[in-house]
């Protein structure tokens, strides 16, 4: 017999999505869910899980959080040296994924990206946290390292050379990405998991709503 692990069964129950209720923007919809989800205090609401492809067809997940939401779409930030900056330089094609269990919501966004205008970048690091700033300058990230020693090596080093400055310059390596959707799918957990699944899909310069059987 198959040792496999068996969950507790969940009765979603907390709410309902329907086509009368949607907007008829997908980007408007996003903005309202991460509003709510920011608004109930929810651990981490804007966290986000972004899957790109290698160059040899290899898919790789993990997760970011979510800066912006705008007209034109999903925004986060990244080194630019980065596995998944690499992946998306090499095949702008990008999926990406929020949950909010505790709401039994949970979109799916697959479009393309394109890079953040230097900027927007430069304005949006500049409002970050310093010790956020010193990590951005300090990690060779996705790199191997020696070990934590290491990491704390490169973090005090960046420590002293600003230690004089009051303000830290975005590193020419650090930049965002900005998801432009193709395709929105926003679910709600449902009795007897006939769940409610609203798909947008761009067709020309419209978008067009289905139901989804779950």
């Amino acid at each position: 017999m198959s040792d496999a692990f068996v969950g507790a069964r969940l009765t979603y129950s907390m709410g309902s999505l329907d086509e009368s209720e949607v907007a008829e923007s997908p980007i408007a919809q996003l903005q309202s869910w991460v509003q709510f989800a920011v608004e109930e205090q929810l651990l981490e609401p804007t966290a986000m899980t972004v899957c790109t492809v290698d160059a040899q067809g290899g898919p790789h997940a993990r997760t970011v959080l979510l800066r912006e939401v705008n007209e034109v779409g999903l925004r986060f930030y990244t080194n630019l040296r980065s596995a998944k900056a690499q992946e998306l330089e090499g095949n702008p094609r990008c999926a990406a994924h929020l949950l909010w269990l505790d709401l039994q919501r949970q979109v799916r966004i697959e479009g393309f990206v394109r890079s953040v205008p230097d900027a927007d970048a430069d304005a949006y690091f500049a409002t970050r946290p310093r010790g956020s700033q010193l990590g951005a300058w300090s990690s060779p990230q996705s790199e191997p390292v020696d070990g934590r020693p290491e990491l704390e090596a490169l973090f005090a080093e960046t420590e002293q050379r600003f230690a004089d400055s009051s303000t830290i310059p975005r590193p020419a390596g650090w930049g965002g990405f900005e998801l432009m959707p193709e395709s929105m799918e926003f679910w709600q957990g449902r009795p007897n998991r006939m769940h409610d699944r609203l798909r947008y899909r761009r067709v020309d310069d419209r978008w067009a709503l289905d139901r989804l059987a779950p």
